[in-house]
C-alpha cells in the first residue's frame, strides 16, 4: 500500500511565497540614457549624411542629342533610329537647314514623336548655325552633337557620357584619330585634321588630336556662357577656343568612325579649310591673352 508522508504532501501543496516588487530603479536611468543616445544619433545623421561610396556618386544624366541636318534624306531615319537605340537620350532636336531633296517630308514623320522636336530653318544658313538654332532650346543636363550622316556610330555614346558622369571633366570630344587613325582611309584629310588641331591646340594650350571631331559633348550651363558666332564649320574651333579661354579642359575618348567621300554627300571642302585657320587665330588669340 502506496503512502505519501508529510513532508511530500506539504512540498505538493505548498503555494510558492510571493516576491516582493523591486526597488532598484536604475533600470529606469539605462532606458532613459538609451533613448537620448538613439535621438543624438538622428540628429547627427540628418545634420552629416554619411559619405556615398564612388559608385553612389555617378549621377545619371538627361541627355539632349543635337542633329543639324542638311539634305541627308537617305541617311536621316537610320540615324534616328541608332540614336533611340542607345537609350540614353532625354530628347533629339533635329535643325534641318532648309533641306531641298526631301528630308523634311521625312522629319515630318518624326515631328509628332514625344522624344522629337523637328527645327527648321527658312532658308541654308550651315552648320553652325543649324547648332545654334538647337542649343536655344535643349533641356538635357548634357549636349550630345550628332552627325546626320553615318560617320559617326552612337554606340559610342556610353563612353562619351562616361567621364561626365563621374564628374571628372565638362567637356569631352570623340576622336576619330587617339586610337585607329587610318579609320579615315584620306591621308589628306588625315594630314588637314592633324594641320588644324596642331594649329587650335597651339593657341589653346589643349592637347587634342581630333579638333574637328562631330562628337563634342558638353554640360549645358557650358554653352550659356558664350554664344556661337560662326554659321558653318568654322564652329569648331570658335568652340573649342572658347571652351578653352574659359579654363575647361577637353577630355578625348576613342571612337569609331565611317568616313564617307564627296560622291556620298560630304559637304566640308577646301573653303572651310581656310576659313577654320581664319577663325583659330579669331578666336585663339583671346585665350592666349
Amino acid at each position: 500500500m502506496n503512502t505519501i508522508d508529510d513532508n511530500q504532501t506539504q512540498s505538493v501543496t505548498q503555494k510558492p511565497v510571493p516576491v516582493a516588487p523591486t526597488s532598484d530603479n536604475s533600470y529606469l536611468k539605462r532606458i532613459e540614457q538609451t533613448l537620448v543616445d538613439a535621438e543624438q544619433s538622428v540628429a547627427a545623421a540628418v545634420k552629416e549624411p554619411a559619405q556615398a561610396s564612388p559608385a553612389e556618386k555617378q549621377t545619371a544624366l538627361s541627355v539632349s542629342v543635337v542633329i543639324p541636318v542638311y539634305n541627308e534624306r537617305e541617311t536621316i531615319r537610320t540615324i534616328i533610329d541608332r540614336v533611340r537605340a542607345v537609350g540614353v537620350h532625354h530628347e533629339i532636336v533635329v535643325v534641318d537647314d532648309f533641306s531641298l531633296d526631301g528630308t523634311r517630308e521625312v522629319l515630318l514623320e518624326f515631328a509628332e514623336q514625344s522624344d522629337i522636336r523637328v527645327l527648321m530653318h527658312g532658308y541654308n544658313r550651315g552648320k553652325g548655325a543649324a547648332l545654334r538654332t538647337g542649343f536655344e532650346v535643349v533641356q538635357g543636363d548634357v549636349v550630345l552633337i550628332q552627325d546626320a550622316d553615318l560617320e559617326y556610330d552612337p554606340a559610342d555614346y556610353p563612353k562619351l557620357l562616361a567621364p561626365l558622369e563621374r564628374g571628372e571633366v565638362d567637356v569631352v570630344y570623340g576622336s576619330r584619330f587617339l586610337e585607329n587613325a587610318v579609320q579615315d582611309p584620306s591621308r589628306f584629310h588625315r594630314f588637314g585634321n592633324w594641320l588644324l588641331t596642331a594649329l587650335s591646340n597651339a593657341f589653346t594650350g589643349q592637347k587634342l588630336t581630333d579638333m574637328e571631331t562631330c562628337y563634342k559633348v558638353f554640360r549645358r550651363e557650358i554653352l550659356e556662357k558664350f554664344d556661337i558666332e560662326q554659321n558653318r564649320f568654322g564652329f569648331e574651333p570658335e568652340i573649342t577656343a572658347k571652351c578653352s579661354r574659359l579654363g575647361y579642359r577637353i577630355l578625348e575618348v576613342p571612337i569609331s568612325y565611317h568616313a564617307r567621300d564627296y560622291l556620298d554627300g560630304k559637304k566640308i571642302g577646301f573653303r572651310d579649310a581656310v576659313n577654320a585657320v581664319w577663325c583659330i587665330a579669331k578666336y585663339g588669340w583671346r585665350v592666349r591673352r
